[in-house]
């Protein structure tokens, strides 16, 4: 849902540091801000495109400060090439703002069919498909009832999921059907009217009262896109509902359909660690329109900046190394691990994950993998989750405690999501939160990124919101490789901004928390704040 900004809330910019030492970096950063006059308005086509990279004093938007960090501290520095591995669902590397940052496997020589860099892995030039030709998949608790009913507390769980799931799917699938039918016939009236096939929000609202039925196709369509103001048209509107039936089609028909086997083109045992020679290297995989999630990640992440083209990614010398292994469905535990542990072996000193589950069968595998990772100096940045849940109380994978016990690693690193209001509602109402299980939070709603072809689109949710950290944590390791994937996790926590009021949860009014309390900083994340915080601690000025 889009709101306005319509606030005026105290906050706090603790742990911005003063004296960095070279000339690039503001030598007196602002250290506190005790209020910010929030203009009420909504924000326009550019704001929202562009949003993640603002100022929330300049701007009056809680972005991370990206555009301030490029403008202040970084302009006129050179840094070192980072590569960022995307495990997600493929990549489109042929896009037109990605196909100069794809990371390139030069110990590879490409097509030849010979594992020439002996990583176990033919002909891996720009990363690894782990899924082949495989596109959707079951939910891990439909694979949990595929496996027969053995009295187990998890079975029972599992199958209550699967009948509120399925149940909801088919209601959600019928009503997005039905008011598609009655945008199509209100849509028909109003190009009647107006004599012409497209047009625009300020036109519906100019419409004369001259009959009954334009009235109510008036209405209609007024209150309907009400409910989302950045919806500039019909067929923008349309397009969407579209969308929401093909998700709850792909629902019933591959993801809780318990005669669907996802698997069977992979050709692997999924239960099997040591079974890993499957899989091929066409990271866009066989349909290029479902990349469109790891597209979107990683255009976030490092889409080429300054380019002119549809957006600027947070990082600039990054490389993206494409790592599929997510399905329409639910990951493989094993899969998981094996990219994880694929792309710390190929030199990705950056993991973005923006994928979970609830239930997880081998959720140790995972956890090694993410140990190995920390071995290998790598920092994993996870997506906390779009159910409106506390990570307090429910287990969510992957992650890096057993239980909701003591961390395994201190490599990885849970965001939430944030949204483009500042004040009350700043927290997405679908983001997960957790004071002791969510790390920090970071823009994640209507974000503006690449989609296959060479398009753009917005998408939401916490699986935007870990790339747009991700591409701080690239950011401070390209300018300050000296420190370790532990000290980029830290700096990233303790540098950002604070504020001191109570946020609404789950999108409910009446679960309000203080802002301080739903991720263990407390914090937003802050580009502007890290750098000059790396800076610090590079130079030894600042121990964490």
């Amino acid at each position: 849902m889009n709101l306005t900004r319509s606030f005026l809330l105290p906050v706090s910019a603790a742990f911005l540091l003063a004296g960095c030492g070279t000339a690039a970096i503001v030598s007196t950063p602002i250290e506190n801000i005790d209020s910010v006059p929030l203009k009420v308005a909504d924000l326009n086509e550019n704001e929202f495109k562009t949003w993640p990279h603002a100022d929330l004093i300049a701007d009056t938007i809680p972005g991370m400060s990206v555009n301030k960090a490029y403008e202040e501290l970084l302009k006129g520095r050179k840094g070192v090439k980072v590569i960022v591995g995307v495990v997600d669902s493929g990549v489109d590397i042929e896009h037109e703002d990605l196909k100069d940052v794809i990371w390139i496997n030069e110990k590879e020589i490409p097509g030849n069919g010979i594992d020439d860099d002996g990583n176990g892995y033919v002909d891996d030039i720009h990363g690894w498909n782990f899924l082949g030709d495989a596109v959707h998949e079951n939910m891990e608790y439909v694979r949990i009832l595929k496996k027969g009913d053995d009295g187990s507390a998890e079975y029972k769980k599992a199958k209550a999921e699967y009948d509120k799931e399925l149940q909801e799917a088919k209601m959600n699938k019928n009503q997005y059907e039905q008011i598609l039918q009655m945008v199509k016939n209100a849509d028909e009236t109003v190009r009647e009217e107006l004599q012409k096939e497209d047009y625009t929000r300020e036109d519906i609202e100019k419409l004369p009262s001259s009959n009954l039925k334009l009235v109510q196709a008036k209405a209609f369509l007024t209150n309907i896109m009400s409910v989302d103001t950045s919806l500039g048209s019909v067929k923008e509107l349309k397009k969407e509902l579209e969308e929401g039936i093909k998700h709850f089609s792909d629902q019933l028909n591959y993801n809780l359909n318990l005669d669907f086997d996802g698997r069977g083109p992979v050709g692997d045992n999924p239960d099997d660690i040591t079974d890993t020679d499957y899989g091929n290297n066409n990271v866009i995989g066989p349909d290029k329109e479902e990349a469109k999630h790891g597209t979107h990640v990683s255009g976030i992440i490092a889409a080429a900046r300054n380019n002119g083209l549809g957006m600027n990614g947070v990082a600039n010398n990054v490389k993206i190394m494409a790592v599929r292994a997510v399905p329409g469905g639910d990951e493989y535990d094993k899969d998981i691990a094996l990219a994880i542990r694929y792309a710390a072996d190929n030199g990705a000193k950056i993991i973005n994950t923006s994928f979970g589950k609830y239930y997880s069968p081998h959720p140790e595998w995972v956890r090694d993998a993410i140990k190995y990772a920390g071995e290998k100096d790598v920092l994993i940045v996870n997506a906390a989750g779009n159910e409106s849940k506390d990570l307090d109380k429910t287990n969510v994978y992957p992650n890096d405690a057993v239980d909701n016990g003591d961390e395994i690693a201190d490599n990885f690193l849970t965001v939430g999501a944030l949204d483009y209001t500042y004040g009350p509602e700043m927290v997405a109402e679908f983001s997960n939160y957790g004071k002791n299980n969510v790390d920090v939070f970071a823009p994640g709603t209507k974000i503006w990124s690449a989609v296959p072809g060479s398009k753009y689109e917005f998408q939401q949710g916490t699986s935007m919101a870990s790339p747009e950290v991700a591409g701080v944590a690239a950011l401070i390791r390209s300018y300050y490789p000296d420190l370790t994937a532990p000290q980029v996790k830290k700096i990233i926590m303790h540098s950002g901004l604070t504020a001191k009021t109570n946020v609404i949860l789950e999108g409910d009014p009446e679960k309000k928390q203080p802002f301080s309390e739903v991720s263990r900083s407390g914090r937003m994340v802050n580009a502007y704040n890290a750098i000059i915080m790396a800076d610090k601690v590079s130079r030894k000025k600042l121990d964490l």
